[in-house]
């Protein structure tokens, strides 16, 4: 029997991703929320638990979420809809099926305390609406859904759409000095890492259901952003690349010199010993991820 897989989401970075690990698993629907037939749009409560019944997946993986961390503030109610009653009509509709729903997370549901990578039964204390509301999405999945995975991540990227890092190569080919905050940490995390552990891991939870459940996933090792922007650009100038950059320093700045609507945790780090030992995976470090991403965009 061929395994059908639902994604919503399609074009988001992760998304993106998703269609070439998941395709391999079976078939693949892949929606986003302009799809003309079937509804993908995650604010249409109604059309969404609609999709799910007429496509009637073995597996549900929604990428799909309001990441506008700072204009969730303003946006509380749409932010809510998106990641926590939206994930929570697919848990409903998945139970029913008896599908299996991934959904992705964030470590903005803690409080960013402490220096100590966060496990999965640390308890969560978010600061602000996105975390809230993606902490609550996570608590009505687990709630409804027994077949789940959910997969906090951290400082997520693609060599698709804006990032960090192309943010930081395009001010250093027009700024000699740079300023970046160095007082959080975490491991930059690219899309198609995401995307690949995730195909693995809906594969062996098929296999042994008792590995459904919560787990951390995010590249090995630490750094800052201000860490982050010095190794970019560092790659930029050695890959020979049409690039020109004219950035000759990178300050460490406090994340103070930067106020925004909503709080940044201070740590970021995320422990991934559970899922590691789980799946028989060793996740690579950061630093290979991101020069990959810039192999492909330099």
């Amino acid at each position: 029997m061929t395994l059908k897989i639902l994604l919503l989401g399609k074009n988001g970075q992760v998304g993106w991703e998703l269609q070439r690990s998941l395709s391999v698993l079976g078939e693949l629907v892949a929606l986003d929320r302009h799809s003309p037939d079937l509804c993908g749009d995650l604010a249409n409560l109604q059309g969404l638990a609609q999709t799910v019944r007429t496509v009637r997946p073995d597996v549900i993986v929604n990428a799909a979420a309001h990441t506008a961390v700072d204009k969730a503030e303003s946006e509380p109610e749409l932010a809510r809809t998106l990641n926590a009653l939206a994930p929570g009509v697919l848990a409903q509709e998945a139970a029913k099926l008896g599908a299996l729903l991934v959904h992705y997370s964030t470590d903005y549901v803690f409080d960013g305390s402490g220096t100590r990578p966060w496990t999965e039964t640390d308890t969560p204390a978010p600061l602000g609406v996105y975390g809230q509301t993606k902490l609550e999405g996570e608590r009505l999945i687990a709630a409804t859904c027994p077949r789940h995975l959910i997969f906090r991540t951290s400082w997520v990227y693609g060599a698709r759409g804006s990032n960090f890092a192309k943010t930081m190569l395009r001010l250093a080919q027009e700024r000699e000095r740079l300023t970046v905050i160095d007082d959080q940490t975490g491991a930059p995390t690219g899309a198609d890492l995401l995307a690949d552990v995730t195909a693995h891991a809906i594969r062996s939870v098929l296999q042994q259901p008792q590995q459904a459940g919560l787990y951390h996933l995010a590249a090995g090792g630490e750094t800052s952003w201000h860490g982050y922007a010095k190794y970019v650009i560092a790659q930029a100038q050695t890959a020979q690349s049409t690039i020109k950059i004219v950035a000759t320093a990178v300050d460490p700045v406090s994340t103070s010199a930067f106020p925004t609507p909503a709080r940044r945790p201070h740590n970021s780090r995320l422990d991934t010993a559970k899922l590691q030992a789980a799946f028989g995976l060793s996740l690579p470090p950061w630093q290979q991820g991101v020069a990959r991403m810039l192999t492909e965009i330099l």
